[in-house]
């Protein structure tokens, strides 16, 4: 997504409410500095600011307005792409700049280890309104204390133009490779999404994508390496949408329904699956931010976006869409517009979304277990420039 770079720590701002002097004290006061008495009717109390930091879309009005307007805050969200520059960010800030953190959910324990996050009381959040495989997601607990809920999440495996490649063909990764693709793959520019499917389609399955050991990640290493004839670029959050949607690129692998139900919109022809081989899930949750003055805020916001009411907003996201892990979620979205509900098979008759993860078919997005964050990094810096 987008390249954020922080040009220094972030200045904290003191907000302070304006004094309005009425009655005889306002006439006193106009009568030492000899300025005229002006009578104005009473103002409306100035909004709190409640500063998040997130992936571009979650501080857009289609979020917050609703929030905003009844709680008389204002948020201001500082935008990122991907999670090594989350945590690039709030490193160089001092604490308590942010009152807000969404993460992806393999990144929570890194926020915790680092010391930016509060620990979460679990009883003021909506954990039982949580289908049962969210109850405890990997990393948002740490000897049993809670220190992020979970807001969204989505799958990742291959997404292709459906006037060039069959879903059929779209449902093994080894199409990426096919001749009529060359120059015409594209990856959005994140080492883990990309990795980890390709680390599927190598076969490494159990115990994760992500827990390989060096003769495995030789190997994927390997893999990676042989698909650069096909690569026609390597995009963030805005070039990914519009390679796809004006035919620059017509196969990325990594990405998802999140890229590709904005753009369906739009009336390109595109789609997701999760191939054969497995797909990703993507997660995002919200943590307190270590040192906010403003936890109370902060914790209303998250009750309110893991409400109904917050779900069909977090659903329906303009920016890009997400599944709700929310029992009132799926109700909401499916009484409010029931068509998207659908579409993201979040229905209660039927197949639906969760029932991949049940059998198996998705593997949650982690950090390397075997290497380091580093050595992914590294090596996907190498394959951009080789």
């Amino acid at each position: 997504m987008r390249k954020n770079r922080s040009t220094g720590p972030a200045k904290r701002t003191d907000l302070t409410r304006r004094k309005i002097i009425k009655g005889a004290g306002a006439a006193s006061a106009a009568t030492v500095l000899g300025a005229p008495l002006i009578l104005v009717p009473p103002r409306a109390q100035a909004a709190t600011e409640l500063n998040m930091i997130a992936w571009y879309g979650h501080g857009e009005p289609d979020m917050v307005k609703e929030f905003e307007e009844t709680h008389n805050v204002k948020i201001k969200a500082k935008y990122y792409a991907g999670g090594d520059n989350m945590l690039a960010l709030i490193s160089q800030s001092p604490p308590g700049t942010y009152d807000l953190i969404l993460s992806d959910g393999e990144f929570v324990q890194l926020l915790n280890e680092a010391g930016y996050i509060e620990e979460m009381n679990p009883n003021e959040y909506h954990m039982d309104d949580l289908y049962d495989e969210y109850t405890n997601f990997p990393g948002h607990w740490k000897n049993d204390k809670l220190f992020s809920v979970i807001v969204r999440f989505g799958y990742l495996g291959v997404s292709f133009n459906t006037t060039v490649i069959s879903h059929e063909e779209a449902m093994d990764y080894n199409i990426l490779w096919d001749k009529k693709l060359t120059g015409k793959v594209g990856h959005f520019d994140w080492h883990l999404p990309n990795l980890g499917c390709l680390s599927l389609r190598d076969g490494n399955d159990k115990p994760s994508p992500f827990d390989i050991n060096d003769g495995q990640w030789k190997k994927l290493q390997e893999t990676t390496l042989s698909l650069k004839p096909q690569v026609g670029g390597y995009f963030d959050y805005g070039g990914t949408f519009a390679s796809l949607k004006n035919g620059e690129i017509n196969a990325m692998c990594g990405i998802g329904d999140w890229i590709t139900g904005v753009v369906q919109k739009d009336g390109a022809p595109v789609d997701s699956v999760v191939p054969k081989q497995g797909g990703i899930q993507w997660t995002e949750s919200y943590s307190i931010g270590k040192g906010s003055k403003k936890q109370d805020l902060a914790k209303e916001f998250v009750r309110y976006i893991t409400s109904g009411a917050g779900q069909v907003r977090s659903i329906q996201m303009a920016a890009y869409p997400g599944m709700s892990p929310y029992k009132s979620g799926w109700k909401a979205i499916n009484e409010a517009n029931p068509a998207e509900a659908k579409r993201q098979r979040m229905t209660f008759d039927g197949p639906n979304c969760i029932d991949d993860l049940r059998e198996g078919r998705i593997h949650f997005r982690g950090v390397p277990k075997q290497q380091s964050l580093e050595d992914w990094n590294d090596f996907w810096s190498e394959y951009k420039n080789a």
